[in-house]
C-alpha cells in the first residue's frame, strides 16, 4: 500500500473522493512521468511540458489571429486571474496590430457576498476587474471590441442559467474555446465537489446545470487565500464565501477545452499535484467536477513541476529531507 503501509487511515470523510480505495488513491498518486501523457477516446489529451501558461498564451493569440485574417467571430470563456497571461496577449496583439473586433470573452466567474451580491467592476480582488483591466483595456482601443464583447458576472445575469444562456445566444450554442485550471478540491470555475447548488441525483443531471451563485467549500476559499490578490498569505477572512460561477453545462456545450495544471510556489511545494492527477487519472464524477473535461476534446498541459514523483516520509525523514 505505500503511504498506507505503516499507519492505515481513512482520509477526512468532507474531503471529495474520501470514498476511493486506498490502493486507487495509491495508484493515482504514484503515475510515473512516463505514464503520465494520453489521449482518450473523446479527443482529450494530456501533454507534460516545461510552461503550459506559455502554451494557453500561444492558443489564445493564435486563435484571435485567425479570427481577424478569416474575419470570423471567435468566441472564448476565460479563467481568472491570469493578469501576466492576459496582458501578454494584449500585448501581441497590439505589436502586430491584430485586431480583435469578433471576440466574445466570457469571464468564469466573478465573488459574491454572503446574500448573493456580485462584486462590482471596481473591486480590486475581483475577477472581472482583472479580466477587464489586465485583458480588454490593454488591447489598443482601436483594436478592441465593443466593451460589451468582454462579459463579466453582474446582479443582472446571477440568477440561475441567465449567464449560460447569454453564452449560447451570442456563440450559437457554446463557445469555441473554454481556458481553465483545477483547483484544489477538484473544481472548475466556482463547480465545487458537494456543492449543494449543483447537487443533482446523477452525472447526466449535473451536466446540464448552468450558471448561478453558489457557495464555496472550504479547500476553495484555502486555496483563493494564497493567491496574490487575497493577500498570498492565507488570510482566509478575505475571501468571499460565496461566487457567481458558469455550469457544467457550458463547459459542455464548449466546442473545445485548453486546460493548465502549473500551479507550484517558488521552494517547490504545490497543493495541485495530487488533485491534478484525481483529475486526470480517477473517476469521472462530479466528485471531481474538472474531471468532465475529459469528456471532451482539448487538451490539458502539466507541467513538470507538477508531474514530479511525490509522496509522504515513510520509517522516518532523512536531514536531506527536512
Amino acid at each position: 500500500m505505500g503511504l498506507y503501509d505503516e499507519f492505515r487511515f481513512r482520509p477526512a470523510d468532507w474531503l471529495p473522493n474520501s470514498g476511493l480505495d486506498l490502493r486507487e488513491l495509491e495508484r493515482i498518486r504514484n503515475i510515473p512521468r512516463d505514464e503520465m501523457e494520453y489521449t482518450n477516446e473523446n479527443g482529450f489529451s494530456v501533454k507534460v511540458v516545461i510552461d503550459p501558461t506559455l502554451h494557453m498564451v500561444q492558443d489564445m493569440f493564435y486563435r484571435i489571429l485567425m479570427s481577424d485574417i478569416e474575419d470570423k467571430p471567435f468566441s472564448m470563456i476565460c479563467p481568472n486571474q491570469w493578469p501576466g497571461a492576459y496582458s501578454s496577449v494584449a500585448n501581441m496583439l497590439n505589436k502586430f496590430n491584430v485586431s480583435a473586433r469578433n471576440v466574445n470573452a466570457f469571464a468564469m466567474d466573478e465573488w459574491a457576498d454572503e446574500e448573493g451580491n456580485v462584486a462590482p467592476l471596481t473591486y480590486g480582488a475581483g475577477l472581472g476587474y482583472s479580466f477587464m483591466n489586465h485583458f480588454y483595456y490593454r488591447i489598443r482601443e482601436d483594436l478592441r471590441p465593443p466593451v460589451g464583447n468582454w462579459h463579466t458576472f453582474n446582479n443582472e445575469n446571477k440568477s440561475d442559467g441567465v449567464y449560460s444562456d447569454t453564452i449560447d445566444e451570442i456563440t450559437g450554442g457554446g463557445v469555441d474555446v473554454i481556458y481553465t485550471a483545477t483547483g484544489w478540491p477538484g473544481h472548475t470555475a466556482f463547480i465545487d465537489p458537494r456543492c449543494a447548488e449543483f447537487a443533482a441525483p446523477s452525472l447526466d443531471e449535473f451536466l446540464e446545470l448552468g450558471s448561478r451563485i453558489v457557495t464555496e467549500t472550504p479547500l476553495t476559499v484555502c486555496e483563493n487565500s494564497l493567491f496574490s490578490p487575497m493577500g498570498a498569505s492565507g488570510d482566509v477572512w478575505a475571501v468571499p464565501p460565496k461566487a457567481a460561477t458558469i455550469g457544467p453545462r457550458d463547459v459542455m456545450h464548449a466546442k473545445e477545452v485548453v486546460e493548465l495544471h502549473n500551479f507550484v510556489n517558488a521552494d517547490g511545494s504545490s497543493w495541485q499535484r495530487m488533485i491534478s492527477r484525481l483529475e486526470l487519472y480517477g473517476p469521472v464524477s462530479v466528485e471531481c467536477p474538472a474531471s468532465i473535461y475529459r469528456l471532451k476534446k482539448g487538451t490539458c498541459y502539466v507541467s513538470e513541476a507538477i508531474a514530479k514523483p511525490f509522496g509522504s516520509w515513510r520509517s522516518g525523514a532523512p536531514d536531506w529531507e527536512l
